[in-house]
């Protein structure tokens, strides 16, 4: 069965950090976001969002361009763990060390949807566990690794201390070279191909006071962070349209009428609407049709000619333009690398 396009999502405050450390590394970001559909005016609204799937596209080039690819595991040490945004004002505004993974876990959603992490006491140790909730993310590792340096970090900056964990699980393959596993998360046990990825960290920890917690700071940020989640768990009108564009999308294009009838409103209003959330009908169905067919073109069963069909295009050759458009290959040139 064909997994469909999803709108899980991260933040820009999170895309900017990944950007920067590229950056640091001399890849020309500008050029990059372009090749993954991300927009530069994107990148500039403080509470916007970027797809999951074009992040992962955005791993791709950045690993790519620097031949590195374990800059993930280095990402804590390159930025400012403040600059996540709110969730980490909330955090470093806990009480506590322990008071600030509730909070992480609580809002984790405001930085990102697609992953989920959670915090458990076993015996004399906590265990902060980390999983993949979205089928768009399949590089799996660079998301554990960036979030396992970034809260490192994070417990080092909020503390003042030497924090290190005293084991890292991580859920896939041991890499051939660990080396820089083992310098990032010194002096931790390591264990690859585990059930979970899992930072194990002594429970004593989270008693340890946050320095320069303030409380009246805190309940200002949480507030924020409360709005910003009601906020992301509520569909978006583009979010709805593109619900039901992928429900329509079987050998004929959906139409905007038919869309609009759906979802109870005129065309007009329905563009209109759609203009305020900074898009329009046809580049939504363009993006989806994108997607769509890159994931199609992975699966060798398909013909150019059925995937062009099933994305509602009228005849092939409408299809190849589009796609040469969307990623300056030809459907066959791109299956030939991808495959």
């Amino acid at each position: 069965m064909n997994v469909l396009p999803t709108d899980h999502s991260l933040s820009i405050a999170s895309v900017n950090l990944i950007l920067f450390a590229a950056r640091q590394q001399g890849v020309d970001t500008d050029a990059m976001i372009q090749t993954v559909g991300i927009r530069p005016e994107q990148l500039r609204d403080p509470d916007g969002r970027v797809a999951i799937r074009q992040m992962q596209a955005l791993w791709r080039e950045i690993i790519a361009q620097t031949g590195d690819p374990n800059l993930s595991l280095r990402l804590g040490e390159m930025i400012n763990p403040v600059a996540v945004g709110v969730l980490a004002y909330v955090m470093m505004h806990s009480p506590t060390l322990g008071q600030a993974f509730e909070k992480l876990c609580q809002y984790q959603d405001i930085v990102c949807d697609g992953s989920r992490t959670s915090g458990r006491q076993v015996g004399d140790q906590f265990w902060l566990s980390l999983h993949i909730t979205s089928p768009d993310i399949i590089y799996p590792d660079y998301v554990f690794n960036s979030e396992l340096s970034i809260y490192l970090s994070a417990m080092r900056a909020m503390t003042g201390l030497p924090v290190a964990a005293q084991e890292i699980r991580l859920a896939y393959p041991r890499p051939t070279n660990i080396e820089e596993h083992e310098r990032v998360f010194a002096p931790a046990r390591l264990i690859f191909d585990a059930d979970e990825t899992v930072m194990v960290l002594d429970a004593s920890l989270l008693t340890t006071p946050v320095l320069n917690a303030s409380p009246s700071l805190f309940a200002m940020f949480e507030n924020h962070a409360e709005e910003l989640l009601r906020r992301l768990q509520t569909p978006t009108l583009s979010a709805r349209v593109r619900a039901e564009i992928l429900r329509l999308m079987k050998g004929e294009e959906p139409t905007l009428a038919t869309v609009a009838d759906r979802l109870a409103l005129g065309v007009r209003t329905l563009q209109l609407h759609l203009k305020a959330e900074g898009t329009t009908y046809q580049h939504l169905l363009d993006e989806i049709r994108k997607e769509m067919a890159i994931r199609h073109i992975r699966e060798c069963n398909l013909s150019t000619t059925d995937i062009a069909y099933l994305l509602g295009f009228t005849e092939p050759s409408v299809f190849f333009r589009a796609f040469k458009k969307w990623t300056g290959q030809t459907p066959g040139a791109y299956r030939t690398v991808m495959i």
